[in-house]
């Protein structure tokens, strides 16, 4: 995996009340590739995760991702790039963010 730097705020409206550190960010060698062939900027992907817009996510999902913010648990989110998509998950502990394919899950 390689490093990329992200944002530490989004400006989502959400993001006066859903933030969190995303601490190392990491990318798989697939999200990295699919970025650079979608031209999508990854630090505006992590920008709409860390500010609790989820993406594309089951309502459900969208409600265990608010939850896991305020009680410390694993947060994902789901952003269409191109034909494909790229997941942002960050661990419980905070310790890392990492962008990767869901086949690469």
């Amino acid at each position: 995996m390689n490093a990329v730097n992200g944002p530490k705020q989004g400006d989502n409206p959400r993001s006066k009340t859903i933030s969190f550190p995303l601490g190392q960010i990491v990318a798989t060698p697939g999200a990295l590739e699919l970025l650079d062939r979608a031209a999508v900027n990854a630090a505006e992907l992590l920008q709409r995760h860390q500010s609790g817009d989820w993406g594309n996510v089951p309502p459900e999902d969208a409600e265990e991702n608010d939850h896991s913010v305020v009680n410390g648990y694993r947060i994902l989110s789901s952003y269409p790039v191109g034909e494909n998509r790229i997941w942002i998950i960050t661990e419980a502990d905070r310790s890392s963010t990492t962008l990767l394919l869901p086949e690469e899950y």
